[in-house]
């Protein structure tokens, strides 16, 4: 998998899996468009980690998560790597931990560089394999990396209190993928 090559350190991670009854090419074309915005769950979550940051300048709340896949690369993602139709792989630098996150934007090529204490390095893939019975194993994983043990200690307690939540909103993604998949294949193919 790509999140090995490209991630093969890390200081925690968490992962999910579903079966998507369609083709592969479907249900990568599915979370290559990405929308959670159907998710009350997920709205819910982010609209939470945004409260912090209401009392913040307009600038800081221009900067709350996304939605959709684009959302996510606006808001401070990059995709360090991809195989069409078997993984992506996308990262992400910050303070998590911090009630902003602390969102430090990168390229993927300094993403790989980066090595400043006081942040952590994420990634988070959805990689998928199609099984002989015209079935895909659609999977995500988020890997942590803490750049400096202070950071390790911080980002520690943080994910006591939301890797619960963090695991809810991988797991949303999944099934609105598994649902976006199985629509269109449930549709058939279209004539153009």
């Amino acid at each position: 998998m790509l999140i090995d090559e490209y991630f093969p350190s890390y200081d925690v991670v968490e992962r999910h899996r579903i079966e998507v009854n369609a083709p592969s090419n479907l249900v990568y074309d599915a979370a290559r468009n990405l929308d959670l915005s159907d998710s009350r769950i997920v709205r819910a979550l982010f609209r939470l980690r945004e409260i912090p940051g209401w009392c913040r300048s307009r600038h800081s709340r221009a900067q709350r998560l996304g939605l959709t896949l684009e959302d996510l690369l606006a808001s401070g993602f990059v995709v360090l790597g991809e195989r069409s139709e078997e993984e992506i792989v996308l990262g992400l630098v910050g303070r998590f931990w911090t009630a902003s996150g602390g969102i430090k934007r990168v390229d993927a090529k300094a993403f790989f560089a980066f090595s400043s204490p006081g942040y952590a390095k994420a990634a988070w893939n959805f990689s998928l394999r199609e099984t002989p019975d015209a079935v895909t194993e659609l999977t995500t994983e988020t890997r942590v990396l803490c750049l400096d043990n202070l950071s390790r200690r911080r980002f520690r307690l943080y994910w006591t209190l939301v890797a619960p939540f963090s695991g809810l909103i991988r797991m949303e993604a999944l099934r609105s993928i598994k649902r976006a998949a199985e629509s269109k294949a449930a549709a058939g193919p279209s004539v153009d």
